[in-house]
């Protein structure tokens, strides 16, 4: 169902714009590494596009700041309608380990909608690929519910 719903919501392939919003670069290695041959994220019809005005899709690494907070708001409303967000690595996800420090406001998402999230420092570009995959629909989710009788009984007694 979801890939019908992005087929008709994306047709062409997903044109992403990378935005690094003061990452440690980490997470923008691991970007440009699923952007290679070796990975080849062009099966998936994703393509790296120079400016968001052509851009689907938002990939945003690092904690949003102080500084670069208005430049920021202008990027997100360059993207055209009906836009995706990913928040790639912990920084974008939560603010990382600079979440409570002055000059970071936090996660993308304390300022914009996030669509995905994407954890990890640096999250590996299989973890990248997968979670793009997922968001298409070309992948199931790799979670199973809890059964009850998977729970350790002090938990079970907790919850209930």
């Amino acid at each position: 169902m979801l890939k019908k719903i992005f087929s008709k919501v994306f047709p062409k392939s997903l044109w992403v714009y990378h935005a690094n919003v003061g990452a440690c670069n980490g997470c923008d290695i691991e970007v440009i590494d699923v952007l290679t041959p070796y990975y080849d994220a062009e099966r998936f019809g994703i393509k790296l596009v120079g400016s968001p005005r052509h851009a689907d899709v938002l990939l945003v690494c690092g904690p949003i700041t102080n500084q670069v907070l208005p430049y920021f708001k202008r990027l997100y409303d360059a993207v055209p309608d009906p836009k995706l967000v990913f928040a790639i690595g912990s920084c974008a996800c939560g603010g990382g380990i600079w979440y409570d420090t002055y000059n970071v406001i936090g996660g993308v998402d304390k300022i914009v909608p996030v669509n995905y999230y994407i954890p990890g420092c640096p999250p590996r570009p299989e973890a990248i690929l997968y979670g793009v995959a997922v968001a298409l629909g070309l992948a199931p989710k790799k979670v199973a519910p809890i059964e009850e009788s998977d729970m350790p009984g002090n938990l079970l007694r907790a919850l209930s």
